[in-house]
């Protein structure tokens, strides 16, 4: 019941605010560059390297949460939890080295 009242009011509020917003004019749609002439187009595609550097950062991020408990519980965890640590992070950086030797990290 609960569910269905949320998904009722959900498609109400959508419902509604196509009515209530301002139709806006050709304006809203230029970029603002105080007062000037717009030089070029507003929708420029991001360089791919930003991506890749991202989905690298969060990867290895990532490890460093699943390696923290680790650390924190070492000594109980004994010679199976290390191999099992090492690994995650040899897979890991295995990856890392593929990406290097491809050419995935150069910027250029």
């Amino acid at each position: 019941m609960f569910a269905l009242v949320g998904v009722g009011f959900f498609s109400f509020l959508l419902f509604f605010a196509g009515f209530v917003r301002e139709r806006g004019g050709s304006q809203d749609t230029e970029a603002y560059e105080c007062g000037m002439e717009p030089v070029g187009t507003p929708w420029v595609s991001p360089n791919i390297r930003f991506y890749v550097f991202a989905l690298l950062f969060v990867i290895f991020d990532v490890e460093a949460l699943f390696v923290f408990p680790w650390a924190v519980q070492f000594k109980t965890l004994g010679v199976e939890g290390f191999a099992a640590v090492m690994l995650f992070v040899g897979l890991l950086f295995m990856g890392l080295v593929y990406a290097w030797k491809k050419g995935a990290l150069k910027w250029e």
